[in-house]
């Protein structure tokens, strides 16, 4: 599947606006507007102006929604919630090279809130992957300890945890360790 930069882009931006949700006994990432500032210039996310209190809690809002869609069990359902979504943030395509960038497509409306930039632009790259027949490459850690989502990019679509390093070399390890425990008796 050929992706391009702008795509590749938003769907780090959601894969990564999704990981910032607490789970168990983490931190929310965007705990306040100073985090929800950090992930803005991280991701280099343009013409959103000065963040609010508003603004944290309409982004937390969409991260949520952005979550039910790494969870939705076919196209279909992806489809409807990518719809809302995208629906609801007044997406105006338009074409446009700032900040040294060559031309590219910005969904959202000239404006828009944080979230509402987040929802079209983030939207549109997920709508992109279910068009192209490729929904089922956005997951969920398959680590028992772990539930973040990531794109799988893999050539075979086989990628199962979000991170090989961590995620999937501790559990070949733990699995390896009970071989070896087996196999001594």
């Amino acid at each position: 599947m050929l992706i391009t930069h702008d795509t590749r882009c938003a769907l780090d931006t959601v894969v990564d606006l999704v990981n910032t949700a607490p789970e168990d006994d983490t931190t929310d990432g965007l705990a306040n507007v100073a985090g929800l500032h950090d992930f803005v210039q991280n991701h280099e996310i343009s013409d959103v102006g000065t963040l609010s209190e508003l603004d944290l809690s309409a982004v937390r809002k969409i991260r949520g929604r952005f979550a039910s869609i790494f969870a939705a069990p076919d196209p279909r359902a992806a489809a409807a919630l990518i719809n809302e979504l995208v629906a609801a943030a007044g997406t105006t395509p338009r074409l446009t090279d700032h900040d040294g960038y060559d031309w590219h497509v910005h969904y959202f409306a000239p404006g828009a809130s944080v979230a509402d930039h987040l929802a079209a632009d983030c939207g549109m790259a997920l709508a992109f992957f279910v068009v192209a027949g490729e929904q089922e490459r956005l997951r969920r850690c398959e680590a028992p300890d772990c539930r973040r989502a990531f794109v799988d990019l893999s050539r075979n679509r086989s990628r199962r945890y979000c991170d090989s390093r961590t995620c999937g070399n501790r559990l070949h390890v733990a699995a390896y360790r009970a071989r070896r425990k087996e196999a001594a008796g």
